[in-house]
This record gives C-alpha cells, structure tokens and sequence, in this order.
C-alpha cells in the first residue's frame, strides 16, 4: 500500500470561531519532539512513518493555497533568516515532507464519503489508506497504530479498519461494527453502522467478549480496496444521502458485503481534535502519552 487519503475539507464548525481564522487542521498540537506542529503535520508523519509513499490532503478549493503554503513554501527570506540554524534545516524537512503530498480539492461539502470520492482519481485504483483529518494516534506499542493497520491489512490481503472500544452513551457519535473474533484482536466483520442507538447496538452490534455495554467503533484508520469507490459514486449518482449528506460508512457497508472486511482493535490511542473540549484534552494528554 503506497498511497494515504486524508481529508481535511470540512468547515470545523464546533470550533468556530478560531476556525474562522485557521483551519481546524492547522490547529497546533505540541508533538512527543518538543515542536508545535499542526494537526495535519502530524497526521502526515503517521503516514509516512509507516511507509506510505504518497499523501493527498483532500481541501476546499479555497483552502488550496494555505496547504500548498505550508508544505511547499519556505518562509520568506527576511523570516527565514530569522530561524535558528536547526530551524531552517527544519524548513527544508517540511518540504520535503511536502515533495510527498498532492493537494486535492472538494468544490462542494457534501459529506465525508464525497471528500473521500474527491480522491478517485488521485488513488488510480489502488489499494489506499484513509486517515482522518482531524484525529492524531498514539499507539501503546513500538508499531504505530497506522503501521498495526497496514500490517493486518498485508497479512489477510483484504480491506481493514482500525478498532477501539466505546461506551455505549459514545457510540451515537460513532461508527460501530459487529462481527466474529477470528483471532485475537482479529474480527471478521458481518456489519458497519453509522452513530447507532444504544437500542439497536445492544440488539445487533454485540460482540462476544467485549464488556457489557461497550461497543467495538472505528477507530480513525481504514486500509481500504478501491472498489470503496464504486460504491461511492453509486450513492451520488443516485443522491443517496444520511443526514443530507454522502457518508462513508454506508459504502464501508456495501464494500463489506461485497468483499468481506476485517476489523483489528487496535494498541493505541485515538485523539480528536475537532471539538473544543476534546482538543483541549489531546493537548494535555497527547505529548504525555508519548514520554
């Protein structure tokens, strides 16, 4: 697998108004180094560092440019020489960084399955990493969690999302899976849900070990089949929409059914930023986890 998606096109409207000055994907985030990076920054190392060859950031149209700045540009030369030599070699490092990523654009909102879509042809029907892109990793293993989902997804040849357990009063915000334990941490999926009632998980999302009342739900982390795509055209040429907009998990769904899917639980965790309680906590707790 070569190619990592991220998409980073919403309008991260639960962190207005900051977001109305950066984008919520620049938001900074104090790495394990020392260094204030932003949100994508990071993303795109995890990628990376677990040897993906190519990245592409899906933006809006208007947000091209900011992206493109950041990875492709070095400050300007009256800044740059204001850097620390350590810095300036650090400015080269970010472009380089940025010799590996492809800006790609969605010109409509119209859901994360669309974002994702907005990368078809960028992926050219390759097998593909699909990353959120406002969720940051830190894994309680030498592997990181991005390198666990490659890893599965090599040794089974078969599409593989990344797991955690949730509680059940999380699991509205999520999307959940049910399916048989192959081995351990190893589950052959036989359904993916979007934000579930707590009604239906303890009715059809059950999974045999896992404690009463906590649900397996996505974890950030997809190593996914191209055919993911077919499905996703099929639901906008035909406007099949949930909550008004294209959402993934109902093509993860179709692709599941056509394909069979594995599900990993993944040795790590999972930090979001994209709410202001939340990204208040990854601050604290996410350099933290990786002294």
């Amino acid at each position: 697998m070569r190619k990592a998606v991220i998409p980073a096109a919403g309008f991260g409207t639960r962190l207005f108004p900051a977001t109305k000055a950066i984008k919520k994907e620049l938001f900074p985030i104090i790495d394990k180094d020392g260094r204030a990076k932003p949100v994508i920054q990071i993303i795109v190392e995890e990628a990376i560092s677990a040897g993906i060859e190519e990245v592409g950031i899906v933006v809006q149209t208007s947000d091209r440019p900011i992206f493109e700045d950041f990875f492709k540009s070095p400050p300007k030369p009256e800044l740059f020489a204001k850097l620390s030599p350590q810095n300036q070699e650090y400015s080269q490092y970010l472009q380089d960084l940025g010799s590996k990523i492809t800006i790609l654009t969605q010109d409509t909102q119209e859901g994360y399955g669309h974002a994702v879509f907005c990368a078809k042809e960028w992926v050219n029907n390759e097998p593909f990493l699909l990353m959120l892109g406002d969720h940051i990793y830190a894994s309680d293993t030498e592997q990181s969690c991005t390198a666990q989902v490659l890893n599965i997804y090599n040794q089974v040849n078969q599409s593989t999302i990344g797991l955690t357990t949730m509680p059940a009063e999380m699991i509205h915000k999520a999307g959940c899976v049910a399916g048989n334990w192959q081995q351990e941490s190893i589950l052959n999926l036989t359904q993916v849900y979007e934000k579930p009632s707590i009604e239906y998980a303890r009715q059809h999302l059950r999974v045999e070990g896992v404690t009463e009342d906590e649900f397996l739900c996505i974890f950030g982390l997809y190593a996914l089949s191209p055919k993911l795509f077919d499905f996703l055209e099929e639901n906008i040429k035909n406007n099949r929409r949930d909550r008004g907009e294209f959402q993934l998990t109902s093509a993860l769904e179709s692709l599941r059914q056509a394909e069979g899917m594995i599900g990993y639980v993944v040795q790590g965790r999972c930090f979001d930023t994209g709410m202001p309680g939340v990204y208040l906590q990854t601050m604290i707790d996410f350099r933290g986890n990786h002294s």
